[in-house]
């Protein structure tokens, strides 16, 4: 089955400024956890061995309320790298069965009408007692490599929880913005930011692609064509003439997918080994 055909997909960033050395940044988003996932959960401890100077997690890590547990074992050996983090609506929101003809509508935001289900504080507490960032609505500087870099993140704008956070960057090598869903109103405010890379998921990269055409749908308001992998926001690429002055923005197409809708077609699960380079 295609949703058990992990891939560590690889791209280059030509951010940094002259002179600084690379930077691999691991981009991990949309696990989805279950306890029986030992597969996944094999995977995602096995590509620490791409041994990243920063890890991103852009959220939706659970799928069952006892997952936590199996989660932190596959993170495990990702939480001795430096890292941050935002959660999504599946870090809050236990999944539950409805009509899969939903996801077909261009954005099927439904906001949850029951209390947190997961255990999203306990995860983030975890994540933040390793040393990782908490980007949730809010700045932050981690030096990765000995450099310092600048974070801003919100949390998850599909369900209206974002709220950029007032202030400026800190002086550092390069500014990241981190939000679990890519919508254009938190890419516009993190490119007024000067964010010089973007990183999202929640899209799965449309989870059902269309060879030939791509994604049907990405489930929030950003185009088909930037359903998955590195673009330009809000101009195609900040190396194409139609893109100058562009952020990069990076969506990752996630490792999982919803219990209720185990499917995916022509786009595999996978996390991104990000090289930033010099400019």
């Amino acid at each position: 089955m295609e949703t058990k055909l992990f891939t560590l997909r690889r791209a280059t960033v030509p951010v940094l400024p002259a002179g600084e050395p690379d930077l691999r940044v691991l981009h991990v988003s949309d696990l989805h956890l279950t306890p029986s996932q030992q597969l996944k959960i094999d995977w995602v401890r096995s590509i620490a061995a791409t041994d990243p100077h920063l890890v991103v997690n852009t959220g939706d890590n659970l799928a069952h309320r006892d997952s936590l547990g199996p989660l932190l074992h596959a993170l495990e050996p990702l939480l001795d790298v430096p890292g941050a983090f935002v959660l999504g609506s599946n870090d809050y929101f236990e999944p539950v069965p409805k009509n899969p003809a939903r996801y077909l509508l261009p954005d099927a935001r439904v906001a949850p009408r029951r209390p947190p289900s997961l255990p999203a504080a306990e995860l983030a507490a975890a994540m933040r007692d390793a040393g990782w960032k908490d980007l949730t609505n809010r700045r932050d500087v981690v030096v990765a490599d000995g450099r310092p870099f600048s974070l801003v993140g919100v949390d998850d704008p599909h369900l209206d929880r974002d709220e950029f956070p007032a202030g400026r960057p800190d002086d550092a090598v390069l500014h990241l913005g981190v939000t679990h869903a890519p919508y254009r109103r938190v890419l516009d405010q993190m490119h007024a930011d000067a964010a010089d890379v973007v990183l999202a998921g929640h899209t799965h990269g449309g989870q059902l692609r269309v060879p030939g055409y791509g994604a049907l749908v990405t489930n929030c308001d950003i185009d088909r064509r930037r359903a998955s992998g590195l673009h330009g926001w809000p101009g195609a690429r900040p190396d194409d003439a139609d893109g100058a002055g562009s952020t990069w923005l990076h969506v990752s197409a996630g490792a999982g997918t919803s219990p209720y809708a185990p499917v995916r077609f022509a786009c595999r699960p996978e996390a991104t080994l990000l090289t930033f380079t010099a400019a």
